[in-house]
């Protein structure tokens, strides 16, 4: 089976102004003959798709540079059926190299510092040789090839050709035009199975108490998802010492309210520490994996973006404009409105909570049985199991509205799509407990409630997430196998088999529902777990198990994602320090409101508010000095960041004066 086309020599192009004359150089090197084809990356198209789409995007992919092409290897797929519409995509090591210095991967030198990769020294860096095809990871090359392919974009083209109804225009994205067509069905990268296997043997394959294998789970998988695991497993970490310490107290002062003072306290200051040392930890690792030196690139429109074609001031290109008024009046006139509308039913079914919760507790009064003891509760089971719903379809409308108020940007629709997730599911995961806690000031049902609510969506995202996907999955690969009259294992399949069975596997749709349920779990621990303790050992109990499904789920159930290079968890930092500062005030009218403290206000309770609200604001100005205090980068990667940006200058400097003095020669 031979490649459809093979890569020729570019030339030089304008395309490739700027670079090194190296680097150009090297362009006219590149093979005309790939004698080693490695897939890397799969294209699927829609059964039916027209010759002449396909020779046309297969020529656009293996097409030089200074014709627009993505320079890129391409085979079909062949199976006992014969071709069918799938395409394996890969690369020349040359042209990866080349790659990697157009995305900007950053990778260690020789001296052990990280610098940013360049074809014309790379030399210079750690573990490159000529002949070592190892030089960059897998997931590298993959998030390289996705970058060539997502940038392939239309010259002279008014439409995909075969589909008159597909406009293009000068600009626009080939590969998100295919997509929205409906002409391109998907885009995934290739399990390694040889390394997949080594690192489920590493991550989950055994259960020990030890740390996971963060960097080779990030060469595998990327760097974001090897930064959620990182923050998944130092958070389990963090929980630990609250749950220490929330075991006894749950065993030798359960009723004894007068004690949380002291556990809400400690709360306080957990809550800021943990935040502030992650940040060092995570500069630690990202400079480590060479995203932290990543400088960001100008994001291109989404793909979902429409407007009036137009010509960007920015960048001269023509592509789709859109008023920011009928943005703002969209955001403002009909996704705020709904968004509100949302917050009052989910208020509206808080309040029937509260009257089932009255109907059981009379029902226990009335037969004091086992039965009505174990009935009071079923309310609050009911409940936990509505809110779960309740999240799942305002995720579905949020991310309609999102879509529909037309982003330019990725990173804007994502912004204003977490906004209106964490302002929703907050409102509905803990408006009752806020209830129960400030307006009812019944302690007990508080516990009862928080308990119940912890513990529930625990058990019901550990099933939708993992068990029922790895469950239907299986079902799927056995059926597969069946099929293929084949028992071999994972590792024998066939490349035909191996791309027909992860082509049908579940989409792994990114880290925002795992960071958001460990925000909503760092919100049950901060806000009330004084009042229940045992929070924080729940929570380092579903977090143990998390680790372990989640990446049963990474390796067994979803397609290969793509890498994504990423600095920090992004938005999500914000909205855990968001959360602990609630809990500072929280805590607060907590320990204002124990007997103990009531007790030393028994003429003034305006003196009982105002000496809260006093030790609230020292505790906040506390908080804040502690993270203005605590550096978010150790000391030793500042020297470096510093020395790196001084010797870039010093460069630049001496590029200004060699041109200064060639042009005084002339």
């Amino acid at each position: 089976m031979q490649p459809l086309q093979l890569m020729k020599s570019p030339g030089s192009s304008q395309e490739m102004a700027g670079k090194t004359k190296e680097m150009v150089e090297s362009w006219s090197f590149l093979d005309t003959a790939e004698s080693n084809f490695r897939p890397l990356v799969v294209i699927e198209l829609v059964k039916g798709t027209k010759e002449e789409t396909i020779e046309w995007f297969t020529k656009r992919i293996v097409d030089k540079k200074a014709n627009g092409g993505a320079q890129l290897l391409i085979k079909p797929l062949v199976t006992e059926n014969g071709v069918e519409n799938i395409y394996l995509v890969g690369a020349s090591h040359l042209r990866l190299l080349l790659g990697a210095e157009a995305v900007g991967l950053v990778k260690e030198c020789s001296d052990n510092s990280m610098r940013t990769f360049t074809y014309s020294s790379r030399k210079t860096f750690k573990h490159y040789a000529d002949d070592n095809h190892d030089f960059l990871t897998m997931a590298e090359c993959q998030y390289i090839i996705k970058h060539e392919l997502e940038n392939l974009r239309a010259r002279d083209e008014k439409m995909i050709p075969g589909y008159p109804q597909a406009k293009l225009y000068p600009g626009k994205s080939i590969v998100r035009r295919l997509l929205t067509s409906g002409i391109l069905v998907q885009i995934f990268p290739l399990h390694d199975r040889e390394e997949l296997k080594k690192l489920s043997h590493s991550w989950y394959g055994r259960v020990k108490i030890g740390y996971q294998p963060l960097d080779d789970i990030r060469c595998y998988f990327g760097e974001t998802i090897a930064l959620y695991f990182g923050f998944l497993e130092y958070f389990t970490f963090a929980l630990i010492p609250m749950a220490v310490i929330g075991i006894p107290y749950y065993v030798f002062a359960w009723e004894d309210y007068d004690k949380y003072v002291m556990f809400a306290t400690f709360n306080l200051l957990w809550s800021t520490v943990i935040l502030e040392v992650w940040k060092r930890m995570c500069a630690i690792l990202t400079y480590r994996w060479g995203t932290l030196l990543m400088k960001r690139q100008f994001e291109e429109p989404r793909p979902g973006f429409h407007g009036v074609l137009g010509i960007n001031p920015v960048t001269g290109r023509e592509e789709p404009m859109y008023s920011s008024i009928k943005r703002q009046l969209r955001i403002y006139l009909v996704s705020l409105p709904f968004v509100c509308l949302c917050l009052y039913f989910s208020l509206y079914v808080m309040m029937i909570y509260f009257d089932l919760e009255q109907w059981a507790l009379d029902y226990h009064k009335e037969n004091e049985s086992n039965f009505s003891s174990l009935m009071l509760y079923v309310p609050s089971i009911i409940y936990a199991v509505v809110i779960e719903i309740m999240n799942l379809i305002y995720r579905y409308a949020a991310e309609f509205l999102t879509s529909w108020e037309n982003h330019r940007l990725e990173s804007s629709y994502q912004n204003h799509l977490i906004l209106k997730v964490l302002v929703f599911n907050f409102l509905n995961c803990f408006a009752s407990l806020f209830y129960i806690a400030f307006v009812m000031f019944d302690m007990k049902l508080l516990r009862q409630s928080l308990a119940t609510l912890l513990i529930t969506s625990q058990i019901l995202n550990q099933f939708a997430e993992s068990l029922l996907p790895y469950w239907l999955q299986k079902r799927y690969n056995r059926r597969m196998r069946k099929r293929m009259c084949s028992t071999k294992t994972d590792m024998d399949l066939s490349l035909a088999e191996q791309v027909n069975m992860e082509k049908e596997m579940g989409t792994y749709l990114g880290t925002f529902d795992d960071y958001l349920e460990l925000f909503l779990q760092f919100g049950y621990v901060s806000l009330f777990s004084c009042v229940y303790p045992l929070a924080a050992v729940f929570a380092v109990l579903n977090n143990i198990t998390e680790i372990y499904s989640d990446a049963l789920k990474m390796c067994r159930v979803y397609k290969r994602p793509f890498a994504e290079p990423t600095a920090n968890i992004g938005v999500w930092q914000l909205a855990f320090e968001t959360m602990s500062v609630i809990s500072v005030v929280t805590n607060c009218i907590l320990i204002g409101m124990s007997p103990e403290v009531d007790a030393l206000f028994p003429d003034s309770k305006m003196d009982l508010v105002l000496t809260v609200a006093l030790v609230e604001h020292l505790l906040l100005a506390i908080k804040f000095i502690m993270a203005f205090v605590i550096p978010d980068k150790p000391r030793d990667i500042q020297m470096k960041l510093a020395k790196l940006e001084f010797e870039s200058l010093e460069a630049l400097k001496q590029q200004q004066m060699q041109l200064a003095a060639e042009s005084l020669k002339e």
